[in-house]
């Protein structure tokens, strides 16, 4: 890749943040993680208590990047034609036309995913998936680029419909937005009272496609995909690296992973990284920026045994146990 893209890539990102911050006070974890997933071709789940600033977030997002955003509530009454449009009659045509849902948006907020039934879920999800949904006897594309940012209340249990392995392994990154630091929640009441800036785009459909081609392009050795790899498969056993969980020995956490990532956590891996090396200006990634993304890329696809779970250990522990075993290149 030449220096000069990668220099017109990092200035545009760092506007990017830089807009951003404007209205959004801190939570940079959760700002550099939709980059990551925006950058990638891929989408984002996260995960935190009300009032933590995500759907402010992505709505800034859209805005710097001069895309169109769309919000949807979900609820357990939510129909799939809510969410992706319905045929309706016009009596003066006496035919059908599509009304078009809030999905067909560049950028769209599924909030609360886990308060719709199995057959939303699965509408948006197959979208995510093939970029195009079908609406009566028609099939319709959606907007290129199009990301969805889902997010999921991890305190209020009571109506919801927890995603499937099988669904939230198609979310590239599972990101956890903490509370602000006292500092920041100090600026946040002091900007309450201000008027709110205007959001400027900083960016366009096109400008966003050469980001996501520059990061495609940024250089991955094969020691690197090899690193991403081997993470990938300790998930599956952590014994067999050495991996100690908490105060367990190697042995005993052989019982605790169910399930570890699939083979596509090692893809969503080397592109995550790929993204993260070009957010910090560089043409090649290093195991460094492997192991910055794991948590993220991984730790929704960690399906813990029971015996685990009633030990109180969770997937970051085991993901955090396998970036200490494995070896880095």
């Amino acid at each position: 890749m030449d220096a000069g893209v990668v220099e017109k890539a990092e200035e545009t990102l760092q506007r990017l943040t830089e807009e951003i911050g404007r209205v959004v006070v801190g939570q940079h974890g959760l700002i550099e993680g939709l980059l990551v997933a925006l950058l990638s071709g891929g989408h984002a789940l996260v995960e935190g208590v009300p009032g933590l600033a995500k759907t402010t977030a992505v709505r800034t997002l859209a805005q710097v990047l001069g895309q169109g955003f769309g919000r949807i509530q979900f609820t357990p009454d939510l129909l799939p034609g809510d969410l992706i449009g319905t045929p309706v009659y016009v009596p003066d045509r006496r035919s059908f036309v599509v009304r078009r849902g809030p999905i067909f948006n560049s950028v769209l907020l599924a909030d609360e995913i886990n308060r719709a039934p199995a057959k939303v879920q699965s509408a948006l999800l197959e979208a995510m998936e093939e970029r195009q949904v079908s609406i009566g006897e028609e099939s319709l594309s959606l907007p290129d680029p199009f990301f969805v940012m889902a997010t999921q209340n991890p305190v209020e249990l009571e109506g919801t419909y927890p995603l499937p392995e099988a669904q939230i392994d198609r979310f590239l990154l599972k990101l956890v937005v903490p509370y602000p630091a006292e500092e920041e929640e100090r600026e946040i009441v002091r900007r309450d009272a201000l008027p709110k800036p205007p959001v400027r785009a900083i960016a366009d459909a096109e400008s966003l496609r050469f980001l996501r081609r520059s990061a495609g392009e940024v250089h991955v050795a094969q020691p690197v995909m090899d690193y991403a790899v081997r993470l990938a498969r300790a998930t599956r056993d952590p014994a067999a690296v050495g991996a100690r969980i908490g105060v367990r020995d190697a042995r005993s956490t052989q019982s605790d992973v169910a399930l570890g990532a699939s083979p596509r956590a090692s893809m969503y891996l080397v592109r995550a990284a790929r993204a993260r090396a070009l957010l910090d200006g560089r043409r090649f990634a290093t195991p460094h920026d492997v192991k910055r993304v794991a948590p993220d890329v991984l730790r929704h696809r960690v399906l813990l045994s029971y015996e685990a779970e009633a030990d109180g250990i969770g997937p970051e522990a085991v993901v955090e146990a396998v970036l200490a075993a494995v070896e880095t290149p």
